[in-house]
């Protein structure tokens, strides 16, 4: 394996670490990525790979949000089980269901309809928009909800929908579209964000797991190699990123984000139209 596959592992790794939690459609600047830096691979390991890099972001969620996502405490004084935390995950659960049983019955037909750049432009273009509309309309209002113990089932429903919309459509952004979604119902911008990490944590872990299975267990030493040092990086890049997040929605708005998706959706139609 050339030490330039692992460059390109790298790379990859840095953009999903940014791109998976920023509301801007990892999925977008990924198809853009590789268009301009091919790595050398079958089809079917990189189909693999876009999605199971993703295990490194989750790893750094887990990672920062361990007292919040742990249910158990051995610390004396305290219940063996955290009640409050179980209540959550069983929410994250729920607001995963649908975009679940969407993934597992038409996967191949959705890479198939959807995976394309128009899907992609459209997308980032049409939720770059509502960011900005959403959050001029939002700006006198206060938040129903300011914490993830207040999130209710139906709530959490409410986002999960959302979430299905990122699912099917490339491009949306999986936490552009359960911020957008959560902010739209009354959470405030660093809830809406947090709960939209706990969501990733079975969403992708899910879908990696599915496109293991799919692809079977037979990787080479040099694919293996490319997975986990992309996993590394995104992992890194994660853990810097999410910090940046939480702490420039505490002080600004999401619109900084709607029109650098508007402008990356016209970028996108532009580069595939005159390559």
């Amino acid at each position: 394996m050339k030490m330039s596959e692992i460059i390109k592992a790298i790379l990859f790794g840095i953009v999903e670490g940014i791109t998976e939690w920023l509301p801007v459609s990892s999925t977008g600047h990924m198809i853009i990525l590789d268009e301009l830096i091919k790595l050398n691979v079958s089809k079917e390991f990189l189909e693999v790979f876009l999605v199971v890099i993703q295990l490194g972001a989750i790893l750094a969620v887990v990672m920062l949000y361990w007292n919040q996502l742990f249910p158990f405490s051995f610390k004396k004084g305290e219940d063996t089980i955290r009640k409050d935390v179980f209540s959550m995950w069983f929410k994250v659960i729920a607001a995963c269901i649908p975009a679940a049983v969407v993934g597992i019955l038409f996967d191949d037909q959705i890479n198939e309809l959807f995976y394309n750049y128009q899907t992609v432009a459209t997308a980032l273009i049409v939720f770059g928009i509502l960011f900005i509309v959403i959050e001029n309309k939002n700006q006198t209002k206060k938040a129903r909800i300011t914490s993830i113990a207040q999130i209710t089932y139906r709530d959490a429903m409410l986002v999960g929908l959302f979430q299905l919309i990122a699912a099917i459509f490339p491009g949306t952004s999986r936490s552009g579209a359960t911020i957008l979604g959560g902010i739209l119902i009354g959470l405030s911008r660093t809830t809406a964000a947090e709960f939209t990490f706990f969501l990733a944590v079975p969403v992708m872990a899910g879908a990696s797991l599915l496109k293991i299975l799919k692809f079977g267990l037979a990787f080479s030493g040099a694919e293996m190699m490319i997975l986990l040092v992309g996993m590394a990086v995104s992992f890194v890049v994660s853990v810097l990123v999410i910090k940046f997040l939480m702490n420039y929605i505490r002080k600004h708005d999401f619109k900084i984000f709607g029109w650098y998706r508007i402008v990356l959706g016209i970028l996108v139609i532009l580069f595939f139209t005159f390559r």
